[in-house]
């Protein structure tokens, strides 16, 4: 086994147990065992825990973030398509066998310190899945695009916590039908300030 695959060994063990467990709860003699790889290996890669976790979560998000774009894009050509698309895929990942929420809302909750590393990547990791709602937006010529983004990233981060806590994915349905709402009343809003004005 190389070094590298090794490294990736280690990150894929510990987002597993990290995803069932959380982060605190989860030692680093867990995440060896899990991944057949010696403690001494695992600090030849990682100087601690929190450089291991921090390693996880830039993977996660990178993977994760890219499948979805892809997943979303796969769906249809039409801008507003995909907008609406985006909730198919977040239904499509509630319904996955290994779906236990959001790693990163999980890691902000335990890592509650303002200027923790740990909270930096998961808000960058939020900010760059709401930069890629926002330019979709933008993409079917909506107004107010960045406060579209803004709704439409609420609605999936309260689906993603109801699925979680109700075990279902039929919240992913119910957002879908408020985004629907939204994004109408951004391509019709302009026509109704015009009319005021007139």
């Amino acid at each position: 086994m190389t070094q590298s695959s090794k490294r990736e060994q280690l990150i894929q063990a510990a987002l597993e147990l990290f995803a069932r467990k959380g982060y605190h709860a989860v030692a680093v003699d867990a995440i060896s065992d899990r991944a057949g790889i010696t403690k001494k290996t695992l600090y030849h890669h990682f100087k601690s825990k929190e450089e291991l976790i921090l390693a996880a979560l830039r993977h996660y998000d990178e993977r994760f973030r890219n499948d979805f774009m892809r997943s979303v894009e796969s769906k249809t050509g039409d801008p507003i398509g995909r907008l609406l698309a985006v909730f198919d895929i977040v239904e499509e990942w509630f319904n996955s066998k290994n779906f236990s929420g959001c790693l990163f809302v999980g890691a902000m909750g335990e890592y509650p310190e303002e200027a923790a590393p740990i909270r930096r990547v998961c808000r960058e990791s939020k900010m760059l899945t709401q930069g890629y709602i926002k330019s979709l937006a933008e993409k079917a010529g909506l107004y107010e695009s960045g406060q579209l983004s803004e709704q439409l990233i609420l609605l999936i981060e309260g689906a993603t916590t109801m699925a979680q806590v109700n075990n279902s994915s039929l919240c992913a349905a119910q957002a879908k039908a408020a985004a629907k709402v939204l994004i109408k009343n951004s391509t019709t809003l302009p026509s109704k300030v015009a009319k005021r004005k007139l």
